[in-house]
């Protein structure tokens, strides 16, 4: 009787993993695939495939000061890989020490390759698109494309890299230093335990992080939150409940006052949180998303264990080497602070 037990109760914790994880897919939840292959297919765009040449070269760039007006940021001041993916600032701050005029903060850069929309008003397609926005603007890195183009064709090696990943007859133009970047932040994919578990490995998570996932879904977090990447696709921000920081900042998403959901994954690393980083805390953006979004009383315990959840979206980030950059030349623009 005894050893009958103890198999039915086995069988009973089985069973309610397996419908679980079942649940989480219905919801719409989506694991980053274990194959590299599989990975390969969903990151990959077959108008600027994916290369070992173009992605170090694009990782070059991107860590590149020289490309701002200032000769002071890169991509990477912003979209810190070394952390989140993002800066840590509520809004950005970017030439002479400009905030974002419209009070908007950085988002993160890991695993936007996943992402429906790039730019909180998700006014561009993909990363590539995305990359050729931030270089430009003047509160940002405030270069031109002259400047741009000049400081890369200006250092050989750059000239040489471009001719070994796009051909000897390549153009270097801003789109196409654009789309190197681009190429680099394909790479830059962080899977998680959340997706061992919807993989298939029941133990990748914890019972807590396991009542918290019951508890996202139950309160129907995933109802935006979704897809692989939990998040990226656009929505309107306050459909039950005016936000009530709606007011810093002159933000209202896209013409049709649509925002871009920001993603769960390594959402722990990247406070603070909304648009315009006015809650400083996980547990209180998660009480106010439900005020405001799903019309729903979440209390600090229901906070506390999906918090809990979202811990196990915290990603194992590539490995990321510092790159040497080209030395300058005579025809190098200078730095201009100014």
């Amino acid at each position: 009787m005894i050893k009958k037990m103890i198999l039915g109760m086995g069988l009973v914790s089985v069973t309610m993993a397996a419908s679980l994880m079942q649940e989480a897919k219905n919801a719409g939840l989506v694991a980053i695939p274990e194959s590299q292959s599989a990975l390969l297919k969903l990151i990959d765009d077959p108008r600027n495939p994916i290369t070992k040449e173009k992605t170090e070269l694009g990782k070059m760039l991107f860590f590149e000061p020289r490309l701002s007006k200032s000769g002071l940021i890169s991509c990477n001041t912003c979209h810190n890989l070394a952390t989140g993916g993002d800066d840590g600032l509520a809004a950005a701050v970017g030439h002479k020490w400009t905030q974002n005029p419209h009070h908007l903060g950085s988002p993160t850069v890991y695993n936007a390759v996943f992402f429906e929309k790039q730019f909180w008003d998700g006014r561009a397609a993909d990363v590539e698109a995305q990359a050729q926005g931030p270089i430009l603007a003047a509160p940002e890195m405030a270069a031109t494309k002259e400047h741009v183009v000049k400081t890369v064709t200006s250092m050989p090696e750059y000239v040489s890299r471009f001719k070994a990943a796009y051909g000897k007859n390549v153009k270097i133009d801003y789109k196409k230093i654009a789309d190197t970047i681009g190429n680099f932040e394909r790479t830059l994919v962080t899977p998680a335990p959340f997706d061992d578990y919807l993989n298939g490995n029941k133990d990748a998570l914890t019972k807590a992080q396991k009542r918290g996932l019951k508890t996202f879904m139950d309160k129907g977090c995933a109802t935006c939150h979704t897809g692989i990447a939990l998040g990226g696709s656009m929505n309107m921000l306050g459909l039950t409940a005016k936000y009530k920081y709606a007011n810093i900042g002159d933000f209202k998403g896209d013409a049709n006052g649509m925002v871009k959901v920001a993603t769960l994954r390594n959402i722990t690393q990247t406070a603070p949180y909304f648009h315009n980083g006015m809650m400083p805390t996980l547990q209180s953006a998660i009480i106010e998303m439900g005020r405001i979004q799903l019309g729903a009383k979440i209390s600090e315990k229901e906070a506390k264990s999906i918090e809990t959840f979202l811990t196990s979206l915290e990603g194992r980030k590539p490995m990321i080497v510092y790159p040497n950059l080209p030395n300058e030349t005579p025809t190098t623009p200078k730095q201009n602070i100014k």
